[in-house]
């Protein structure tokens, strides 16, 4: 799989067009940064993302004592329409930066400038992973580098364990610290001091939830829950909040920075550190959280709460923007919650039923999309493919059906103007957001006004008469202000507003414009808790309107004069009714975050202030192209131990790359004392180049670690050198078409390449692969397997030897359907193929039998699904030169795991299915016609080790039946590394 450098890479040199791959990106370098970006369309970004950097690796060598290992290498990337961030240091210290503007709903992202902000919280990881006590920098440099966890060679993990140790740290530890740096850096602007998190803990304690402890979240909280990793960033930072409030700042940093003589275990040098376990501190942070909580929930109290009146019995998980249909009685959003692949759908306000009207293609973790409508036509207009190129298709809430409207626009935050029936929306592209207007018959869109880069507009909305538009903007200070303007005179080119207002450091969400224009309604988190306010332009005047003791968000205004809201709960969001009703008073919440700084001012001195005072002309190296090729250099190297036939080999495996990960190769070699074996098969030799496209790969002798265990043979004998090619041809989640093509030639075969119980003396062999697959497969919140869809195969095949071709080709469908009970589907699985070839010539064959999993493994742990597979009887023991084989299997509903182990070691989960399949060989041939069936049943347990790295425990069982044998059995346990 790509690294997500490797794939926003590519998407670059797509971008790019048909140039060079080394032409297509420029390289800024510094003594520690290597800046890669598009030139010229990035070419605007690149002083203020290197001020940036330079600015927070200051920082970072004053708080962690840290020097980089080499140079750091951030990629601007486009391909997504919201802003975000990734970060590896394992094997090289590198960086994505997603350039789009970022998303502020709800205030779970803090307010201040993206690209500053991302970089402060980055570096932090960076930081944090990369530096090396004395015992690290010993296996770097024995491994000459940092090793990267792979399953070819299961050994890496221990190598990656001994170099950069605190890269298998939870991801909450890992998240946690970076939160509440990055919050300080920016004068506590952050989530440190997140009202969204008060809020979810403040809910947790009114509610009497559970608490997850370190070992439920992270095999159950981040899984289940309809806010899933977002938990790792909430739990992780507030439980540094709290160590830095009860023990200092200065412990918290000693703890997460990797110093000599520190522990490598994140948890036993918390042990040294704070004289306790990590559990204990964890119980003790809960039982402040439920005090420090409760005090909260009695200020809010001490004025009276808002009543409300649920319009629906269960959470709706995320929702997105509502509209309401008096006609029909119901109210239309979006929802996005566990066990349901995400939807638009409809609440009836007479029962609290819930209606699904349409599934969304790629949602928003808390917005789920983008959602406007037309009360005329009865038209909803929502968004697709929410994370990157974002469609707009309309849709008919009464019969489901759906209609594109315009193709990767990148166009959300929809409006909807009554007075023309034109549609508004916001577009991201290379930075900038740009408000948009889409004219009836909505065939093209027309830009109104770009913001500079810095500047987000967001929330947009437009008054029933279509004069005013309303919308916050977030300027590059970090500030953001509730404006409404006119209409005509933004189509003018004049974006001066006619009134505007702010909430202090809150940022105004979801404001809309009530039923006769007036005035506006939306949320703020202005007293810590999120509330209604009201805002009338033509006066300027601001009220509250309730007081909440979690929180209030998208407010609607209905004819009758209520409003609709949506209150927060631990599972979600459930839809409610409130009067409109001025309040008076209403007390602030006191944040965890404000009392750390309070008890410890010198927090104040981490502000690392603005990133425009850094020099940056002194400290730019050289600016040019980047060459790919000549980047290479080597990643690691470390002893390896392979297996050959029925012997054990040892050796050495050294890996290439450049620092994106473009070209990468690897070679291997290892030797075998068996005694037992011919002397020229003793050394085994292999070696492969991978490209984001191409591929070429030698083996000689080749030797697989798996074949130490289990019946599924991969090493060979003899030479082959191959070449391959493949490629996306539809890449549009889950929509995804891929063309692969592979040809290999082989000398000195004493089996064939693929079937290992196929025994032939093959001098030379051409073999050419060509596969075409297309997914388009589903799941919902919480899954473990693709829960819906379907998926299919071509195949073509050829094996030239002696003069002689061996064509055969196959295909394979793949359908699924949900069932009522939660995270089960049914699959019904269909296969075919045929050649031409003599069955006499082994190369004219297909072949099938076994399971295929070796009792260690890292291929797919469900190979039964495979078509050439077939359990309960011998690996390659069916032969046909044409087929017709069918599977009809059931994945029953996982079974979650929330206290079975320890952090660094524990089950997650348990799942099962059951299978029936049949296959017909040579149909058309009546004397060599034959039908076998079978039925099995396969239980995987997932577990996870040193808390970052995924193993899967499988157990099987099969009984194969044909006419005039006995049944046969088999049994199958395989252990698989890696994810």
């Amino acid at each position: 799989m790509r690294s997500p450098l490797v794939q926003a890479a590519v998407v670059c040199l797509m971008v790019g067009g048909g140039r060079p791959a080394t032409a297509q990106l420029t390289a800024l370098k510094t003594d520690d940064l290597q800046l890669l970006y598009l030139n010229p369309t990035q070419t605007y970004l690149t002083p203020h993302v290197a001020r940036c950097f330079e600015n927070s690796m200051r920082f970072q060598r004053e708080l962690f004592g840290f020097e980089p290992s080499q140079k750091v290498t951030v990629l601007l990337d486009d391909s997504a329409d919201f802003g975000n961030a990734s970060v590896s240091a394992v094997p090289r210290d590198s960086l994505i930066l997603q350039v789009a503007p970022v998303s502020f709903v709800y205030e779970t992202l803090p307010g201040n400038e993206a690209i500053n902000w991302m970089m402060n919280h980055e570096l932090v990881h960076v930081a944090a992973t990369d530096k090396a006590a004395q015992g690290d920098r010993l296996f770097r440099g024995l491994f000459r580098g940092k090793v990267s966890p792979i399953a070819a060679q299961p050994e890496s993990i221990v190598y990656s364990y001994l170099t950069t140790p605190r890269s298998l740290a939870p991801r909450w530890y890992q998240e946690g610290i970076a939160v509440f740096i990055e919050t300080w850096m920016a004068g506590g602007r952050g989530r440190a001091q997140g009202a969204w998190d008060e809020m979810v803990f403040r809910s947790m304690v009114r509610d009497g939830s559970r608490f997850y402890d370190p070992l439920g979240l992270v095999s159950e909280g981040t899984k289940i829950d309809f806010q899933l990793e977002a938990n790792s960033y909430l739990y992780g930072t507030r439980f540094m909040s709290y160590l830095a409030h009860r023990y200092s700042p200065e412990a918290l940093v000693d703890w997460v920075a990797r110093k000599d003589g520190s522990r490598a275990y994140y948890a036993s040098q918390f042990r040294a550190v704070f004289g306790l376990s990590l559990g204990q501190a964890w119980s003790d942070w809960i039982a402040f959280e439920r005090d420090f909580q409760q005090k909260n929930l009695e200020a809010i109290r001490r004025y009276p709460t808002t009543p409300y009146e649920d319009l629906s019995r269960q959470a709706l998980g995320s929702i997105s923007r509502a509209f309401y249909n008096p006609d029909a009685r119901k109210i239309y959003a979006a929802f996005n919650y566990p066990g349901v692949v995400a939807h638009v759908g409809a609440i009836s306000t007479e029962d609290g039923a819930v209606e699904r009207i349409r599934e969304i293609k790629d949602p928003l973790i808390y917005s789920v999309t983008s959602l406007a409508y037309d009360p005329t036509a009865k038209t909803l207009f929502y968004t697709t493919d929410n994370h990157e190129y974002r469609d707009v298709r309309a849709l008919d809430p009464r019969t489901g059906k759906s209609r594109i409207l315009l193709k990767d626009t990148r166009i959300g935050d929809l409006a909807f103007n009554r007075a023309d029936k034109s549609l508004w929306g916001i577009r991201h592209f290379n930075g900038v957001a740009t408000l948009v207007r889409i004219p009836y018959p909505y065939r093209e869109w027309k830009q109104v006004r770009s913001w500079p880069f810095g500047e987000t507009i967001y929330d947009i909305d437009i008054a029933p008469d279509g004069r005013l538009l309303s919308a916050s903007v977030a300027e590059i200070d970090g500030h953001h202000t509730l404006r409404v303007m006119s209409v005509e005179s933004l189509l003018a080119g004049d974006p001066t507003p006619i009134a505007t207002t702010d909430f202090g450091t809150a940022i105004p969400m979801n404001f809309v414009f009530s039923p006769d224009g007036k005035a506006l309604y939306g949320s703020s988190f202005y007293t810590g808790a999120a509330n209604v306010f009201r805002f009338i332009p033509a006066t300027g005047a601001v009220e509250a309107l309730t007081n909440a003791e979690t929180g209030f968000f998208r407010p609607l205004p209905l004819e009758d004069g209520s409003l609709l809201v949506f209150r927060y709960t631990g599972e979600g969001f459930v839809p409610a009714r409130i009067q409109i009703r001025p309040i008076e008073d209403v007390s602030p919440i006191t944040f965890l975050g404000q009392q750390v700084i309070e008890k410890y001012p010198t927090l104040k001195e981490w502000n690392v202030g603005s990133p425009m005072k850094v020099d940056l002309a002194s400290r730019v190296k050289s600016t040019g192209g980047y060459r790919a090729i000549r980047s290479v250099g080597l990643e690691s190297m470390y002893p390896v131990v392979q297996g050959y036939k029925e012997s054990a080999a040892y050796g050495i495996r050294l890996n290439f790359s450049d620092p994106v990960q473009l070209n990468r190769a690897w070679l291997a070699a290892s030797y075998s004392p068996d005694s037992g074996l011919e002397q020229d098969e003793r050394l085994h030799v292999e070696a492969q180049y991978l490209r984001y496209d191409w591929s070429a790969r030698f083996r000689y002798n080749a030797a697989d670690f798996y074949d130490l265990f289990g019946p599924t043979k991969n090493s060979r004998k003899g030479y082959a050198f191959g070449l391959g090619y493949r490629n996306s041809l539809i890449q549009d989640r889950p929509r995804h078409l891929e063309v692969a093509v592979q040809s290999t030639f082989y000398r000195g075969l004493d089996q064939l390449p693929e079937f290992q119980n196929v025994q032939e003396s093959v001098d030379r062999l051409l073999a050419t692969r060509a596969r075409l697959t297309y997914s388009n497969l589903r799941h919902s919140l919480g899954n473990v397997d693709e829960e819906k869809g379907y998926a299919w195969e071509l195949g073509i095949a050829d094996d030239y030897t002696d003069g002689q071709s061996f064509p055969r080709v196959h295909g394979t469908l793949d359908l699924g359907v949900p069932l009522p009970l939660k995270h089960s589907s049914l699959w019904l699985r269909t296969a075919a193929g045929y050649s031409p070839g003599d069955r006499k010539d082994s190369f004219a064959n297909f072949y099938f039998g076994g399971f295929g999993n070796n009792w260690v493994d890292h291929e797919a742990e469900q190979r039964y699904r495979e078509y050439e597979s077939f359990p309960g009887v011998e690996i390659n023991e069916i032969t046909a030169t044409s087929f017709a084989r069918s599977m009809l299997e059931w994945n029953l509903p996982p079974l979650r795991f929330r206290r079975v182990g320890r952090p660094g070691f524990y089950l997650a989960w348990a799942r099962a299915a059951v299978f029936a399949s049949s296959i017909v060989t040579n149909p058309g041939t009546s004397p060599l016609r034959r039908v076998i069936s079978n039925v099995g049943g396969q239980v995987d347990l997932r577990f996870s080790v040193l808390n970052r790295l995924d193993m899967t425990l499988s157990a099987g069982q099969a009984v194969a039946f044909e006419q005039g044998r006995k049944a046969r059995y088999e049994t199958m346990v395989s252990l698989k590394v890696l994810r």
